[in-house]
């Protein structure tokens, strides 16, 4: 007799724990969001996601686990927002200015610039922020790439460079402004005026577009 489980038993093992963790995740999600790493315990987050501390223990190991891998989720979420919100732009400066709009000052943002400070003690938390990058990188270049195709913008800007080079601004503007305690609309300000001076692909796209 055969030791191998069906197919179908191992789904319905496997589902009712894909339903918990993600449970645990959108509680954690929302508390984290209002009270940060340090003023959630995880009784709290067992509570609002109706389970035990024991479950989030058993799915995530520690706390600070289930904090990176909410925040690496928030942040893929912001930028699917971002994207669907820049797939409608007509030009590359409005391009530019929905994304800085929908991410600049976002809870999502500044979820996962904490959970990067916290993985610079927990280098075992590294590998998820990792495949993170790649996934906003990735996704980036694609969303771009295609709204480029699809206006005929003319850049010579690589869109995986450009991808990169949002990312890498909108976490230094969030790290900054959210120490000095800048204002969203001074932060979004700052990201526009940062994306210009850089020369992004979108911005000269926009330039080429309203010329003709």
């Amino acid at each position: 007799m055969s030791n191998v489980r069906p197919l179908a038993e191992l789904r319905a093992v496997r589902e009712p724990g894909k339903r918990m963790r993600s449970r645990l995740l959108d509680a954690a999600v929302e508390l984290f969001k209002a009270q940060g790493l340090a003023g959630v315990a995880v009784a709290d987050i067992a509570a609002a996601a109706g389970a035990f501390p024991s479950q989030i223990t058993y799915y995530f190991r520690t706390k600070e686990a289930l904090f990176v891998e909410a925040a690496c989720r928030e942040v893929l979420y912001v930028a699917r927002q971002a994207e669907t919100s820049a797939a409608q732009a007509l030009t590359g400066s409005d391009y530019n200015r929905r994304l800085v709009e929908t991410v600049i000052g976002s809870p999502g943002l500044a979820l996962f610039v904490e959970a990067l400070s916290l993985t610079r003690r927990r280098q075992d938390l590294a590998p998820l922020i990792e495949r993170t990058f790649d996934r906003l990188h990735s996704q980036g270049d694609r969303a771009y790439a295609e709204t480029k195709a699809q206006h005929g913008w003319s850049s010579g800007d690589d869109p995986a460079t450009t991808a990169r080079r949002f990312w890498t601004l909108a976490l230094g503007v969030a790290l900054r402004d959210g120490a000095t305690g800048a204002t969203g609309q001074e932060a979004i300000d700052e990201m526009l005026a940062l994306l210009r001076y850089s020369g992004g692909a979108s911005h000269r796209a926009a330039q080429s577009h309203e010329e003709t």
